[in-house]
């Protein structure tokens, strides 16, 4: 399995990575429509604002005349920013672009009326020419494309410090083969000392791992079928991912419903715990902090999930009655270009969503995701929204903090066949 180790050479060439500074932009046409861009999103913090700063620059390169205005509200995965923007939208008072995930999370906003189509920014940036038809697709409703993607995340890795692990006597490099051999090593790693060997952040983190045991101990078929009813939410292997699950969290340290993600990962960075499962963009946090890939820690596919990709996109949209929608589409042209997806990825720590860019010019990891995303078979999260409507995912979110407090299981699974019900019906 590729780890911090060998991603380069599963990469690709493995060149010199690019600094996202020296991405410049071109000023397109006249420099744009003009006015403020009122830009609504959930990266206030870590490589987020990072990769946000990136694209900002970018887009004053680009289009001078436009103002940007930086609307982000705190909360990791966003489940502060969509409460708020639920209001904003309810009210009539949209953005003039808001941050969505590609896939179900976009169906609420369609449904009710509240985003417009972009299929003519997707095609004057390239259209299925440089976008993953795959991708397209899961922005795509009745032929109407409805977002522009920044980037591709994955969320199922597990980040691991390499001198924990080696003094637990565990290969950092080599994934355990199943959450059954993984709970084998988190007791290696108790044992050596460390008292919290897992770390986790807020119930949005905690979605995040509880889906990778879902994926582990469903499979990528059966897990993807709890989406549409062909798999049930009461299937006995649910039961054992719920259980697997509550047995992980004896590892972790308590963490509130509001807590973000990078205190989280720092705990791996500090060597305060041995492992950390979350997306890609922690490969930032570790950068940030001065740590070298392969040497202070590795990276790998959660135990039971080698050639599984668990999917997220960010993308962006032009919300009716945006206030400024011209400056909107220069937003989305940003974004969406080839400049924009290079500098943002490279701070952010994603891939591009964009396919004509090289993979020569970024670190090891996202080289090795960039490999990954080709070969792999690619499931959605529920945590970030590509698996699930808002309502739908509300619904697990709290289940989830429930069981974080009750560790009843039984409780745990009727909740998330309820909230199965409510969503699909019957």
């Amino acid at each position: 399995m590729s780890s911090g180790a060998d991603s380069s050479a599963a990469g690709g060439a493995g060149g010199t990575p690019m600094n996202p500074s020296d991405v410049k932009g071109t000023k397109q046409g006249n420099g744009g429509a003009g006015g403020t861009v009122g830009v609504f999103t959930w990266w206030a913090d870590g490589s987020e604002k990072l990769g946000l700063d990136q694209l900002t620059r970018l887009f004053g390169e680009m289009y001078p005349n436009d103002k940007f205005q930086n609307l982000a509200v705190a909360g990791g995965a966003g489940s502060n920013a969509k409460a708020k923007l639920a209001s904003d939208l309810q009210a009539g008072n949209p953005p003039d672009t808001f941050q969505g995930h590609a896939g179900a999370e976009l169906t609420d906003y369609i449904n009710a009326g509240q985003i417009e189509p972009v299929n003519d920014v997707i095609d004057g940036l390239g259209g299925e020419k440089v976008f993953p038809k795959d991708l397209l697709d899961r922005l795509t409703v009745d032929g109407k494309i409805y977002s522009v993607p920044s980037n591709i995340h994955r969320a199922n890795v597990v980040w691991v410090n390499n001198d924990v692990l080696t003094k637990a006597g565990i290969d950092p490099k080599k994934a355990p083969t199943d959450i059954k051999s993984w709970i084998a090593d988190l007791d290696k790693v108790k044992a050596s000392g460390i008292a919290t060997p897992l770390s986790i952040g807020g119930t949005w983190t905690q979605v995040e791992l509880f889906e990778t045991v879902l994926i582990s101990d469903l499979g990528p078929d059966a897990y993807s079928g709890l989406f549409d009813g062909s798999t049930k939410w009461d299937d006995p292997k649910v039961k054992t991912a719920i259980d697997d699950y509550a047995k992980l969290l004896t590892y972790a340290n308590k963490a509130a419903d509001g807590d973000d993600w990078p205190p989280a990962t720092d705990m791996v960075i500090e060597g305060k715990a041995g492992y950390n499962v979350m997306g890609d963009w922690a490969v930032a946090e570790f950068t940030s902090k001065g740590k070298k890939d392969g040497v202070d820690y590795s990276y790998w596919a959660v135990p039971g999930q080698e050639g599984v990709y668990d999917f997220l996109a960010d993308s962006f949209t032009l919300p009716k009655g945006a206030p400024n929608p011209g400056g909107t589409k220069d937003w989305l042209n940003t974004i969406g270009s080839k400049e924009g997806q290079t500098a943002f990825n490279l701070a952010k720590g994603s891939i591009p969503a964009r396919t004509d860019i090289s993979a020569d010019i970024f670190p090891p990891y996202q080289q090795w995701a960039m490999g990954e995303f080709k070969k792999d078979k690619i499931v959605s999260s529920i945590a970030h929204g590509a698996a699930v409507p808002v309502a739908w995912l509300t619904a697990i979110q709290q289940a989830t903090s429930k069981f974080m407090s009750t560790r009843d299981t039984g409780a745990f699974q009727s909740d998330l066949v309820n909230a199965a019900s409510d969503a699909l019906g019957g």
